[in-house]
């Protein structure tokens, strides 16, 4: 069952919206239903294991632009467990 909704948005990002939408081929209510599934999908799926300190922590480091992180974490292992003393 389909139910109307008012939803308050800046005025440019609407025409924005509109126009893509009419280029997809698609109503904006179809998008706008379409990225409710998919958030609601991924709430689902996502796992989350926090401890009171971690979340005093998230937000704290705030990592360059071009931060490597999977650089950084072989750099940090292979010191750890490869090299000698």
């Amino acid at each position: 069952m389909n139910t109307k909704l008012t939803l308050t948005i800046e005025q440019s990002l609407i025409e924005k919206a509109k126009q893509y939408a009419k280029n997809e081929g698609r109503s904006l209510s179809d998008i706008v239903e379409n990225y409710f599934k998919v958030i609601i999908k991924e709430e689902k799926t996502r796992v989350t294991v926090s401890t009171p300190i971690a979340s005093s922590l998230r937000g704290s480091f705030k990592a360059p632009k071009d931060f490597e992180y999977k650089k950084a974490l072989s750099k940090g292992l292979s010191k750890k467990y490869l090299q000698n003393g």
